[in-house]
């Protein structure tokens, strides 16, 4: 058997760069390099390896310098969700706090379902000179570090102790991060000394391996059982999510929709699979989804969800679907998601799925009456839409954010992709903004994780450096991490960031004051000296001077018309701009059309928590389950 001489880390770089994904015929590189920071836990081993790749030609796995390990497991989830799941980025840190920055983001990866490869370093396989630098010791166990905290929150974990065990490991990790139906974080845990340890690999480990990602084909039983309950259906929903979109399902889901008159709603990954105005686009569905959907789902008796996992926001925490009747049908590559609320279940690929139904359900259609009503809660959705954006939407001073959406949305063409996750934005996006290409909104909302946004700019512009790439954050995300604007700048990426500015959670804040918590604790003020709470005067925080000191221009707006003018100038840019503008803190928001299940405390001496628990109390009347 021939036989190569490497260290662990010069033959896990090796193997990484000969790894590729395909699907439909079109291959692509899995992992077409690595972001990193180094420190003394990956500096000699990782890091050297990465250093003889670039110089020596023997393998072709580029190295892009992060600014936070947290922010470059986002750049990599936002690239691979751009690319349907099919490519992402490895991410090497250091060992200890250099490695835990990176949970978060695994927990991001898993919890949406995207892929990623994390590379943390680790303490000595040997323990030669434990303690060594940021190890935890751990009374319960020689073999514990905090690298085992990535256990909960990883599809697949690996600690390569020896060299020889990277070839099933690296084997093991391809095969999760290619299964569409277990597919999230991969951790392999990379002890510092066996990083650097030398062993003589077989050739073949090195060898082009391709990872075909296939289509499940719907069991022709199951079609059958979808279709007899779809049949039966006089007021059908379709509720589409992430899965129609990374199976590339949309043609034939919108085909469907025409065919059948059957409405489709979205949830926020599925946005943008059926156009805005398709004739039966009826818009988000859920806690701060859109009229039209949700009044729909209150009376439908059949409902198909189409790779869809159902989180709480997409139920209203169990009301939204009222008719006490209400079947499922689910369609979706993973059992755990097409069982949910004791649906009849279609375990198969989004869009093998949809053409099955419709070559089972060619002669069927709903009521002429139904389409009729779907087309007037359409039409109701457009004037609220249209009165979320008029002009005089506020009457203070600062613009509603709603009416920087509308203006947004004006300049931007149909290709332009918007990224957010947190705050008081995705409710106001799920309701109010109009996307016609399933990549163009990308809202991260299974994790809602403040901080994705900047770091996803980086990311989303990798995987499509054809697109104008628009990052909308607010100001209590931005603070949590900008810094990867230097990773823009440095890399010669083109990236719009709007920066709103309210000085507080704006959504946390609404979200308190409904909840009998007065907006506690969600302002940024200073000290109020008599009161001993933070109710004082507003901090003197430029946002706009840091993003410049960080390499990005900087344009101000104080009105929509301004804010209009500078996303214009920030369009015909060719570097990093961003556009910074205040909106008022108080809203005013789209109106709500669902319900989000927060508890409230019980009993209070406050009379605003005891009128929001009474209030809470009512909504629990109508949340049940779905069996």
């Amino acid at each position: 058997m021939e036989t190569i001489r490497l260290t662990t880390a010069q033959a896990l770089v090796r193997f990484l760069a000969n790894q590729y994904s395909e699907r439909d015929g079109r291959e692509q590189r899995l992992i077409p390099g690595v972001w990193g920071i180094f420190g003394h836990g990956n500096v000699a081993g990782v890091g050297q390896a990465l250093l003889q790749a670039a110089t020596t030609g023997e393998a072709d796995l580029p190295y892009y310098l992060a600014r936070n390990e947290q922010g470059m497991v986002h750049a990599s989830v936002a690239y691979a969700k751009m690319r349907d799941r099919l490519a992402t980025f490895a991410c090497t840190a250091s060992t200890g706090p250099g490695s835990t920055n990176m949970i978060t983001g695994a927990a991001l990866a898993t919890t949406n379902r995207v892929p990623v490869l994390l590379l943390p370093s680790d303490m000595f396989a040997t323990r030669a000179a434990d303690p060594v630098l940021q190890q935890l010791e751990d009374t319960r166990g020689g073999d514990v570090t905090v690298n085992d905290a990535f256990r909960a929150v990883s599809k697949y974990f690996d600690r390569v102790s020896r060299p020889e065990q990277l070839v099933p490991a690296a084997l093991a990790a391809m095969r999760v991060l290619t299964d569409p139906v277990e597919t999230g974080a991969v951790t392999l845990a990379l002890p510092q000394d066996v990083q650097a340890e030398a062993y003589d690999w077989p050739a073949e480990f090195f060898r082009r391996r391709v990872w075909h990602v296939g289509r499940p084909v719907p069991e022709a039983a199951a079609v059958e059982r979808a279709a007899r309950l779809l049949r039966t259906a006089r007021k059908p929903l379709i509720v589409a999510g992430g899965g129609a979109v990374y199976s590339g399902a949309e043609t034939a889901l919108r085909a469907f929709a025409e065919a059948t008159g059957v409405p489709v709603a979205d949830t926020h990954a599925g946005k943008g699979a059926v156009p805005w105005d398709h004739p039966y686009a009826v818009g988000g569905i859920g806690s701060t989804g859109a009229h039209a959907a949700n009044e729909l789902a209150r009376d439908a008796d059949v409902v198909l969800g189409v790779g869809t996992r159902y989180s709480d926001f997409t139920t209203a925490s169990h009301t939204v679907f009222g008719n006490p009747d209400v079947a499922f049908v689910n369609l979706n590559v993973a059992r755990l998601d097409a069982v949910k609320h004791s649906a009849e279940p279609l375990v198969a690929d989004a869009r093998l799925g949809i053409e099955a139904l419709a070559g089972a359900l060619t002669d069927w259609e709903v009521p002429e009456a139904y389409r009729a009503h779907t087309r007037q809660l359409i039409t109701r959705n457009r004037e609220i839409e249209n009165e979320c954006f008029a002009p005089d939407r506020t009457t203070g001073a600062l613009p509603a954010q709603t009416q920087i959406l509308g203006a947004l949305r004006d300049v931007l063409d149909d290709r332009a992709v918007v990224i957010n996750a947190a705050g008081s934005m995705p409710g106001d996006l799920q309701q109010l903004w109009r996307a016609r290409d399933p990549k163009a909104y990308h809202v991260e909302y299974a994790y809602s994780c403040m901080g994705y946004e900047v770091a996803a700019g980086v990311g989303v512009k990798m995987a499509d450096p054809s697109r104008e790439v628009v990052v909308l954050v607010g100001d209590g995300s931005y603070l949590m991490m900008a810094q990867e604007i230097v990773t823009m700048v440095s890399e010669g990426l083109k990236v719009v960031i709007v920066l709103v500015q309210n000085h507080g959670f704006a959504s946390i804040g609404a979200l308190s004051d409904s909840l009998g918590s007065q907006r506690f604790g969600t302002k940024y003020r200073y000290r109020d000296e008599d009161s001993g709470l933070l109710d004082g005067d507003v901090l003197p925080v430029d946002l706009a001077a840091n993003a410049s000191s960080l390499g990005a221009d900087v344009l101000h707006a104080v009105s929509v018309e301004e804010f209009r003018s500078a996303m214009e100038k920030a369009g015909a840019a060719t570097r990093t701009t961003v556009v910074h503008v205040e909106t008022d803190l108080y809203g005013p928001n789209p109106p709500g059309h669902g319900w989000w299940d927060v508890p409230v405390s019980e009993v209070s001496a406050l009379e605003s928590t005891r009128t929001a628990y009474r209030t809470y109390a009512a909504h629990k009347q109508a949340q049940r389950p779905y069996l």
